[in-house]
């Protein structure tokens, strides 16, 4: 199905850790989207990433990463300001995100910046996000979006400290269920679902979706998948030992675009367990390394890490 487009933002994390019982902040090219093109490029995918980034330094840091990891850049816009940074704390494994920069320097890509050409070819267009709460971004994703031709996948991607109160939280719901209504697939967590619908049982989640195929994920309990919205299984995780689960989120959608550029197909509820199998292996493998966009794992670590499973 050629090529994949990935909309949103890319940033820079500041990621909490301990060195020698001093606490200290490193380093790490992120951002959910940003991850995502990575971990399709670096399953074999082949994709272009659409998004503004700083014309600073870190900007230059996070351009020739996407180049070295085998990202396309015909969707990337230089932007005058500071790169945003997203500080990283952590209850165990699991992150939690405070962000720093004014005007987001990754929310500054607008419809003017899209070649709707590119779109149109494509064969899966990816959008979501927290750029998508920050206009030029917004409306840039939404002529995208109106385009026909790709498979579209959608994952919401709630990060509740950008939510200041209930009316915050009910404008993100809407504009969910505007793009979610235009979605073959959408992929948000259990927690997301929390925050956007009060909902901790994944299969009353996804029941609250309008898209063809939805997969809810739980954690260290694996992904409930749901088809039509009448069918729905869930999918237990491999066992693994988990030091970090940034991105791991992000890594189940990247290898589900991956499933979808070589296949395409959504038709069955096993088609989309399938697809969701693979994924977890993929984010199991993600959550055994530091997090962030390096975690992101090749074919052949994915095959020496579960063998011809996957």
């Amino acid at each position: 199905m050629g090529y994949a487009m990935v909309m949103g933002e890319a940033l820079i994390d500041l990621l909490e850790a301990d060195a020698g019982g001093e606490q200290i902040y490193r380093q790490a090219i992120g951002g959910a989207p940003l991850n995502v093109a990575v971990a399709v490029a670096r399953l074999g995918g082949e994709v272009e990433y659409a998004g503004s980034l700083s014309a600073d330094v870190l900007g230059e840091r996070m351009a020739g990463f996407l180049r070295d990891a085998g990202v396309g850049g015909r969707g990337i816009t230089r932007v005058k300001v500071p790169t945003t940074l997203a500080v990283t704390t952590f209850e165990g494994a699991e992150p939690t995100f405070t962000f720093y920069g004014e005007p987001p320097s990754y929310a500054l890509l607008g419809p003017g910046d899209v070649d709707l050409g590119v779109v149109a070819g494509a064969g899966v267009l990816y959008a979501g996000s927290i750029c998508l709460l920050r206009e030029p971004f917004r409306s840039a994703a939404r002529a995208a979006w109106r385009v026909e031709g790709p498979l579209k996948v959608f994952d919401p991607n709630v990060r509740p400290t950008l939510l200041p109160d209930q009316a915050a939280v009910e404008e993100l719901r809407a504009l969910v269920e505007e793009f979610a209504g235009g979605a073959d697939l959408v992929k948000l967590s259990i927690a997301d679902a929390g925050v956007l619908y009060g909902e901790e049982d994944p299969a009353a989640a996804a029941a609250r979706i309008g898209a063809k195929a939805v997969v809810v994920t739980c954690g260290a309990r694996g992904a409930y998948v749901a088809l039509n919205r009448d069918e729905g299984v869930m999918i237990e995780a491999p066992s693994v030992a988990a030091v970090d689960a940034t991105g791991a989120g992000d890594s189940v959608m990247g290898a589900l675009i991956t499933r979808l550029l070589k296949s395409g197909n959504l038709a069955t509820l096993d088609d989309l367990s399938s697809h969701v199998r693979f994924a977890l292996k993929v984010a199991g493998l993600v959550c055994e390394r530091p997090g962030g966009a390096t975690a992101m794992p090749t074919a052949a670590e994915l095959t020496a890490r579960w063998g011809d499973s996957i």
